[in-house]
């Protein structure tokens, strides 16, 4: 697995704290995945970034969602986050691959036993009748794990994007935008400049 240059790793993170550290953004980890389904018909949703290393960026979701069919039969994805309060956009194409059953574990630990409850209650993307079922859902799962950690359902992990393009869009006057290339090819990562 080709890893990202130090110095795409390095602005990608310093671009995620400022939006971390900007008071006016709700979600500054929120990203839209884009992914195509067997159907060739893109889907576009907003996740949130978990994780970020040399290795790529990971989200987590169920693995029975329609982005996670979407994956099994087509892992490629492209994501984008937008700052507007920065005035900046990144995004991101690559190869996608579910993260070690370790990680996955160990990430699901982590969460609150609420949203814990909420993994094993949701057949994400699948058809409800009516919210009280998935209430109920929650509630059996409860009392189920009551008392006791609440273990990651099998269904449900986390994905890694291995970039394979990086673009930085900065928002200038005059809609003079700066963009910055970054593209994974045979023999390392090329830099290039785009027109706005």
């Amino acid at each position: 697995m080709t890893q990202m240059p130090q110095h795409i790793l390095d602005r990608m993170k310093a671009w995620i704290d400022e939006g971390v550290a900007e008071p006016g953004l709700l979600e500054p980890t929120a990203m839209v995945l884009a992914t195509v389904g067997v159907d060739g018909m893109p889907a576009a949703r907003v996740v949130l970034l978990k994780a970020l290393d040399a290795q790529g960026l990971v989200f987590y979701t169920n693995y029975q969602s329609n982005k996670g069919r979407d994956l099994a039969a087509n892992p490629r994805a492209a994501l984008c986050f937008h700052w507007d309060a920065l005035r900046r956009q990144l995004r991101v194409q690559g190869d996608v691959v579910q993260i070690s059953q370790a990680e996955s574990d160990a990430y699901f630990a982590s969460r609150a036993v609420g949203s814990q409850i909420g993994a094993w209650a949701s057949e994400q993307s699948r058809p409800l009748d009516r919210y009280e079922t998935l209430i109920g859902r929650a509630s059996v799962f409860a009392e189920q794990f009551e008392g006791g950690p609440v273990p990651r359902p099998p269904h449900w992990g986390g994905y890694r994007v291995i970039p394979n393009r990086v673009e930085f869009w900065s928002s200038k006057d005059d809609r003079l935008h700066q963009r910055d290339l970054h593209v994974r090819g045979g023999d390392g990562w090329t830099e290039s400049s785009l027109f706005p």
